[in-house]
């Protein structure tokens, strides 16, 4: 027996979906049937054969390198013995605190010209401009680089779980028929590991498709930077929300295809449990090549910008740490903190909600919340923002009437439209992680409560949700920090003169004042490193 579901909190369970799929639902209309204007036309003529193409290339170039760098680490460390294994095992997935923002701008200050890299080869050698070859990091190559390192834990973790779990007996019976490690990995490991591989790919692809800070950086024309410019550039929502929608079928694709090879794949997710991987181990040289071959990820993608960015904040200084800093911090706080207390509540209501056994609707609408996490910021703001808009007009057009005084923009000229959107983005991550803890809230559970005498509230109070305060943590604390690290949906939604951490840092960087988003910059990463620390905790003690 569970506890009972009553009817409102299925209504309210549908209402919540409906709300989060409002913008996707917004988006996809007008990329339909809003009608093709001068600025669209404009924008097919010059601009969108380039936005497909880079955005093509992008994810051709990250698919295959977050695969290669993800699939290496997670074989070396799950299969092998080598000098440093036990570090690196956690160690590896630290680069996913890392925004990729925040490494565009400390690599740029690294290698471009007037950078430490490239005045020391001109002092060493004597070479002036134009007598030497360097690659440019801001340019499309360089993103895909640096997406890579910052991206490649999603297939690490999924791989290395695959590895650890369904390898032992399978990777025997191929050695029994003679083949060699290298053999057995590609013949026996990989393709149990594909539907995992698929899966982890698709998240790095979806957020490389999220991310706007860094190709507008380094002025790599995609989506997400045509969206900004033909909202406030040209002022155009209706094209705007279009080019949303060309992106949205991006990221739709990418859910299809992860969704098609995980059906199609099911054997690799349904054997059987088998017996722990036995180590090889790696002795020699092949140990430290090994070791070097694991620290250079790391190294690239957390390891160096985290140094560059901790001595620029404490060598030069941030000329606006200060009363300016701790304001723009307290935005944040209170925007994260704000949306994960909201996203926690919502979370448990929905969750409940789906344990009724007589209706499927609000499983359904479930699973319409979760794919709010695999939409953009920049599709989800555009979505927003066009009936949230309308709405402030119809509020204050009516108070007006009423009262003889205009009270301005109620919803996005505060917060409120903000938070709406950030929910809309996180809270699928917050339901998953509830879902999860309820696992452990089993149906005798409940009938024991109910012969004590207890109703279905003091069960909630009394019982669930002391099981559930790990699994609400951890929904409230990877919420908080997604919302800390947010910059599309910030940067379009932001009320007037309300700057976060995330913008501030943008900003300063965009302007070339890169030392003195250091520290904000800083803050940022710290921050995203209290869940990955946890995280990294679990994996090691699932080694063990």
């Amino acid at each position: 027996m569970r506890l009972p579901t009553t009817p409102l909190a299925a209504l309210t369970a549908v209402l919540i979906a409906a709300l989060v799929a409002l913008p996707v639902f917004v988006v996809g209309s007008n990329l339909f049937f809003g009608g093709t204007g001068d600025t669209w036309a404009h924008l097919m003529a010059t601009v969108l054969p380039e936005y497909v193409a880079n955005t093509l290339w992008l994810c051709l170039g990250v698919g295959t390198g977050v695969m290669a760098v993800g699939v290496g680490a997670a074989w070396l460390t799950a299969m092998h013995d080598f000098p440093g294994r036990r570090i690196f095992e956690w160690a590896l997935v630290i680069p996913l605190a890392m925004p990729a923002y925040v490494m565009a701008y400390t690599y740029t200050d690294l290698l471009q010209f007037v950078g430490p890299v490239q005045t020391w080869l001109r002092e060493v050698f004597g070479w002036h401009y134009g007598d030497y070859w360097f690659p440019d990091v801001r340019s499309l190559g360089g993103a895909i680089v640096l997406f890579i390192c910052v991206l490649y834990p999603y297939v690490y973790l999924l791989a290395r779980t695959v590895f650890l779990e369904r390898a032992g007996s399978a990777l025997e019976a191929a050695r029994s028929l003679g083949l060699s490690p290298w053999a057995s990995f590609w013949r026996v490991s990989i393709p149990l590991a594909r539907p995992a591989l698929v899966a982890g790919t698709a998240l790095a692809l979806m957020e490389t498709l999220a991310d706007y800070g860094t190709v507008a950086y380094f002025g790599v024309n995609t989506f997400t930077t045509g969206i900004y410019r033909t909202w406030f550039a040209l002022g155009d929502r209706v094209a705007s929300a279009q080019l949303a929608g060309c992106l949205l079928s991006f990221v739709f694709l990418l859910l299809a295809l992860e969704h098609f090879s995980r059906g199609r794949a099911r054997f690799g997710a349904g054997a059987a449990r088998s017996r722990s991987v036995v180590s090889r181990a790696l002795k020699g040289w092949r140990g430290w090549a090994a070791s070097a071959l694991c620290l250079l990820p790391l190294l690239v993608g957390f390891l160096l910008p985290a140094g560059i960015l901790l001595e620029m904040a404490l060598s030069e200084g941030d000329a606006q740490f200060g009363t300016r800093f701790f304001i723009l911090a307290r935005n944040s706080v209170v925007l994260a903190s704000l949306t994960a207390v909201l996203a926690m509540l919502l979370a448990v209501v929905l969750a409940y909600a789906a344990r009724s056994r007589r209706s499927r609707m609000p499983r359904w609408a479930n699973r319409i919340v979760s794919l709010g996490y695999a939409v953009p910021g920049s599709v989800i703001a555009v979505g927003v923002l066009i009936p949230v808009t309308r709405l402030d007009h119809v509020l204050a057009s009516t108070w007006q009437a009423l009262t003889g005084s205009n009270p301005g923009l109620i919803l996005t000229g505060g917060i409120a439209a903000l938070v709406y959107a950030y929910l809309v983005r996180f809270l699928g991550m917050a339901l998953q992680t509830v879902e999860a803890g309820l696992v452990k809230v089993t149906p005798n559970m409940d009938d024991a409560a109910k012969s004590l005498g207890c109703s279905s509230g003091e069960t909630l109070r009394r019982v669930h949700l002391p099981m559930l305060r790990g699994s609400l943590l951890t929904a409230g604390l990877l919420v908080f920090v997604d919302v800390m690290k947010e910059l599309p949906a910030t940067l379009v939604m932001r009320p007037f003169n309300f700057d976060t951490l995330a913008t501030q840092t943008y900003i300063l960087a965009a302007d070339e004042r890169l030392t003195e988003a250091s520290t904000a910059a800083l803050t940022i990463v710290v921050v995203g490193l209290l869940p990955l620390i946890a995280l990294s905790r679990q994996i090691a003690r699932s080694r063990r």
